[in-house]
């Protein structure tokens, strides 16, 4: 009887298939909807969804090993697999009613249906640097009636659900996130999305036009006061998930390089350009970048599946230090390989302009360093007082 295939054999079996047409979703930008549902088939969908609601419950080490391997072949459906994991798990801890809860879980264990938070907006832009959004949320006699328009929407055209960030009407504006089904009256995804890298992730803008949802549907709203940067699980995911994406596509570009340099056999030298000593040594700093993030990811997956969190702060200098190797790495890829790593006949330039696109994601270089060294001068007056 054969065993049965691990979550990371599953996700290598997708990999395999999907990896095929990276080049044509690059060129074409569409959302890669055939890529998801062989995701689904492949029973990914739903890894961070208890047992009890049909999912996997599965450990951070098995997510973060599962979005690695789908990133090195298509890093755009790992990032739109990313945010459905970080935000099944951010459903389950937020004050959402339990029926609503279950509903969004069955439908993606059932029908791998997607759900993504829609946060960033064209005059607020991330709401972790501050501010009120401009998306309100009026009270009806039923429920809400949402209006606004988000941009960077990640997987927009193939969202089952919308985690809505807005703002209540109320005299005393209450802040959070509003569940909407994607197929209600009144939304529209308008094209927008045209970026250097990770273009079939389509995240166009979504309008919300006098949107309408149920009262309950308010599923997490509070003073914003009430609201801090991610904290315990939801910080481990994003400081696991999102730089993974990107170590992955560095891996990818070292796969290429050093089948590049094994096969090159310039006429001058008699022999591959991989017997070259400058180049090992080359090919060693990469590898010394990616024996880097994998230690630090797999240590945080490790803790974290024996219970012991990240700070917020710890979490975005994971992201940013792993973010940073990977580009690190996929640069000097580009320089060992020469014209050859920037024609669009061969994947590397694909995976740097890709790569590059880590450095977008919040927390950015700026607000990770910043909160870390305002925490490391914040005098301990525990500490003074003994």
């Amino acid at each position: 009887m054969n065993p049965v295939p691990t979550l990371l054999e599953r996700a290598r079996l997708v990999a395999a298939e999907i990896a095929e047409n990276a080049a044509a979703l690059d060129r074409s930008g569409a959302f890669p909807a055939e890529n998801i549902a062989r995701v689904h088939r492949a029973g990914l969908s739903a890894l961070t969804a208890p047992r009890t609601l049909g999912g996997r419950d599965a450990g951070f080490l098995d997510v973060y090993q599962v979005i690695g391997a789908i990133a090195e072949a298509e890093p755009s459906t790992a990032l739109i697999l990313s945010m459905q994991y970080i935000h099944l798990r951010t459903l389950l801890r937020s004050r959402a009613p339990s029926h609503l809860v279950e509903k969004v879980v069955a439908s993606a264990v059932e029908d791998g249906a997607l759900i993504n938070a829609l946060r960033v907006e064209p005059d607020l832009g991330t709401p972790l640097r501050g501010g009120l959004p401009a998306t309100t949320a009026a009270r009806t006699a039923d429920g809400w009636r949402i209006s606004g328009r988000k941009i960077y929407s990640t997987g927009a055209a193939g969202l089952s659900w919308a985690w809505v960030w807005a703002r209540t009407d109320e005299d005393e504006p209450r802040v959070g996130g509003f569940l909407v089904p994607m197929a209600a009256r009144g939304i529209r995804i308008e094209p927008s999305w045209d970026q250097l890298g990770m273009r079939a992730t389509a995240s166009d803008d979504v309008v919300f036009d006098g949107v309408e949802v149920p009262a309950d549907h308010a599923a997490d709203i509070r003073l914003p006061q009430g609201w801090g940067p991610p904290e315990g699980a939801q910080a481990v995911l994003h400081a696991l998930l999102v730089p993974a994406i990107y170590d992955g596509v560095a891996r990818a570009a070292r796969n290429w390089l050093t089948g590049f340099l094994n096969a090159r056999r310039p006429s001058n030298l008699g022999d591959t350009l991989a017997s070259l000593p400058r180049i090992q040594q080359a090919v060693g700093e990469i590898e010394e970048k990616l024996a880097v993030n994998r230690r630090l990811l797999r240590s945080v997956a490790a803790e974290a599946d024996a219970g012991e969190y990240l700070s917020a702060s710890e979490a975005a200098l994971i992201k940013l230090t792993v973010t940073e190797n990977a580009i690190a790495a996929t640069e000097i890829a580009l320089k060992l390989s020469g014209n050859h790593g920037v024609s669009r006949s061969n994947p590397l330039e694909r995976h740097y302009r890709n790569v590059l696109c880590g450095r977008i994601h919040s927390p950015q270089e700026d607000s990770a360093r910043q909160q870390a060294g305002r925490i490391a001068l914040t005098p301990d007056t525990k500490g003074a007082a003994q």
